[in-house]
Formats: structure tokens, sequence, C-alpha cells
């Protein structure tokens, strides 16, 4: 048995996250806090608390970027970019340091009518962390691919950020598959 976790914020906590470990089925054990995972200082600090249920783990999948560009008062992304670097590039050395093989899925993009969140943002900050995480041989899933090629399908209309059932099923199979992937690799 193979154990797993899987860490990000709502995108896997209310989405994905309930799906894969069905996919996964028996051979994979899988850890996902019970906590949304937020953003990247957030998830930095977690690694600290989800440190004994993470123990084990083979494989970690993670995801940070929606909280990190979200602009809710009209005076910029809550993250600065070299912040944002900086804090993913600590939890990727923190991540290789401790488990085999470390997975980072790109930030979901939202519908144009999301007040808070802009997509050119969310392309920005992936376009920025995503070749970084690759030098350090990281594997990407990229989730953004995914749902950008069906967004009226794959994101709510009622909040214009989270996944549908639709985007739900289909992340949570790229997720198993690439798990399944690098479980191969093992």
């Amino acid at each position: 048995m193979i154990k797993v976790t899987l860490l990000g914020d709502s995108i896997r906590l209310i989405g994905y996250g309930h799906e894969v470990p069905k996919l996964l089925g028996e051979d994979f054990e899988v850890f996902q806090p019970d906590d949304n995972c937020r953003f990247a200082k957030y998830t930095l600090r977690g690694l600290f608390d989800w440190e004994n249920e993470m123990s084990g783990s083979r494989i970690v999948h993670w995801n940070n970027g929606l909280w990190d560009i979200c602009n809710l008062f009209g005076d910029g992304v809550f993250t600065s970019e070299s912040e944002y670097v900086e804090n993913m590039l600590r939890i990727a050395d923190i991540l290789l340091s401790r488990y085999d093989k470390v997975i980072f899925a790109t930030t979901t993009p939202v519908t144009p009518q999301n007040e808070y969140n802009q997509n050119s943002d969310i392309e920005k900050y992936n376009d920025l962390i995503v070749p970084l995480l690759e030098e350090k041989g990281i594997l990407i899933n990229d989730l953004h691919k995914l749902v950008a090629s069906d967004v009226d399908r794959y994101i709510r209309k009622d909040d214009n950020i989270h996944l549908t059932e639709a985007g739900i099923d289909a992340c949570a199979k790229q997720v198993s598959e690439i798990i399944r992937k690098v479980a191969q690799t093992l």
C-alpha cells in the first residue's frame, strides 16, 4: 500500500479530494487535512501541524494559488509575486526533503464574472512558479489547462470559483491518474 497526501485549497477540500481516494482504491492510503490549506503561507505553516499525519507518505499532491491571487479590497492581490514564489519554494524544499515524489497542481481558472480573482493573475502566478518547481524535479499536474478547456462546464456559476460535479470528476480523474503514474516509479 502506498500512502499519499493531498494538500490544497477548497478545489481539493470540497472538490476532487473526496473522489481521489475512491478512484485510487485499496492500493493507496490517502491523508488530507480536514482544513482548507488556503494560501501558500498557510500551507507552509500547516506542514508543521500535519507532519505526523503525513508521515509515511511517498507521494504528495499539492496546490496553492487561488487565495494568494485574491483581490478582496481592490488594492491588489493578497500575496505579492515575490512572496508567493518564496513561500512556494519553501514548501517545495520541505516536501522534497521528506517525501519521495511531489506533484504540484496548477491553480484552476475562475469564471470571468468572479469579482475577486482574475484569470490573468492566475495565469501569471502559474507561469511564475511552474518552471521553478520543474527545475526542482516536481511533476506538474496541469489542472488549469483541464478546467480552462471548459470553464462553463467545470466552474460553478453560483460562486464563480469552485468546481461543478463535472469539474470535480474531471479533476479527480486527472489527479488519480498522475498519482498512479508516479506510484509506478517508486
